[in-house]
Order: structure tokens, then sequence, then C-alpha cells
């Protein structure tokens, strides 16, 4: 008799469990205006990544996983806002349902599976931005409690990090080319 590993059980569990999970209007509301925040603060970074947005402005783009969905519209600052109802210039849409999946491929530091339908040129700078632009997190602590501190910290992060990723290579199931 075939036995499931534990992990499966959890990740099957979870999957259940989120199923029928509805957060309230005003709370993913809340959570974009966050989030739509925190993009711009990563994006006033990078002068690149705002040039090119600048290049998109007034272009809308849709991201979607499961019933959750949030539309973008790139400023003429090369910033991003939440985009009213409307008929979005690309569809990002996450095909990885799992939230267990998405995690596991999240610490080995593979991207979702993602089916795109729109814009190629729209496309291809949003792949670009997400290739490429990265929150620099030590450098925003070092803000608050200087730069030795904040540098010892980003060490202990990034090796925790690191623990995780080698603990889910290694997770029963796991090929050698990262798949299940």
């Amino acid at each position: 008799m075939a036995t499931q590993s534990p992990f499966s059980l959890l990740a099957d569990g979870l999957g259940k469990l989120t199923e029928n999970l509805k957060a309230p209007a005003w709370m993913v509301d809340e959570i974009q205006q966050r989030l739509v925040l925190f993009i711009n603060h990563v994006l006033m970074q990078e002068p690149e990544a705002q040039n090119r947005l600048m290049r998109q402005k007034g272009r809308v783009v849709r991201l979607q996983w499961r019933e959750f969905n949030m539309q973008l519209m790139a400023t003429p600052a090369g910033l991003c806002e939440l985009a009213p109802t409307a008929h979005p210039d690309l569809l990002l849409t996450v095909t990885d349902t799992s939230p267990f999946d998405l995690a596991k491929s999240a610490l080995r530091g593979d991207k979702p599976g993602v089916r795109i339908e729109g814009d190629v040129q729209f496309a291809a700078e949003v792949n670009w931005l997400v290739d490429h632009v990265r929150w620099d997190a030590e450098e925003d602590l070092a803000r608050l409690v200087g730069d030795a501190p904040a540098h010892t910290l980003g060490n202990i992060g990034r090796g925790m990090a690191q623990a995780l990723r080698s603990f889910v290579g290694k997770l029963p199931g796991q090929d050698k080319a990262g798949g299940t």
C-alpha cells in the first residue's frame, strides 16, 4: 500500500481550506492599496524601471490568481496605481492553484506558471520588471537601524532563506530538476 507524504496531505488540506476563503471587500481594497504603495516604493529605487513604465502610461495589466484579481495602470510618473474596472491591455493569470505549491516554487526561487493574454510588447515590459526589479530590504532597514545592524540582520535573513530553500528542495517527491 502506497503512503502519502505528510507534505502532500498538508497541501491538500490547505487547498481545501482556502478554496472557499473570501476576504471582505474592504480588506481586499486595503491590501491592494498597500501593495501598490510597496510596488511604487520599490519602483522609485529603480530609475530604469520608472522610465520603462513611463512609456506604458495609461496601460492596464490585470493580475489573477483563482478568484483574486488586481488591475494596475502605469502612471505618467512611471509608477503604478489601481486601475478602474476596465478592459485590461494585458491579462496575467497564475495557473498554479495550490497556495502550497506557489509557496514551494517561490522558496525555490522559481516563477509560478502564468498564462499571458494581450499586448505582447506590454507583456515584455512587465516581464523585464519582474526579472530586474528587486526590493533591497537591507537598504530600507539601514535607514531605520543603521548600516551595521541592517547588514547583520540581512545576513541572518539570507542564511534562513537559504536553509529554507535547501529544506524545500529536499522534500519527498522532489526530483533533481526541482519539479514535483
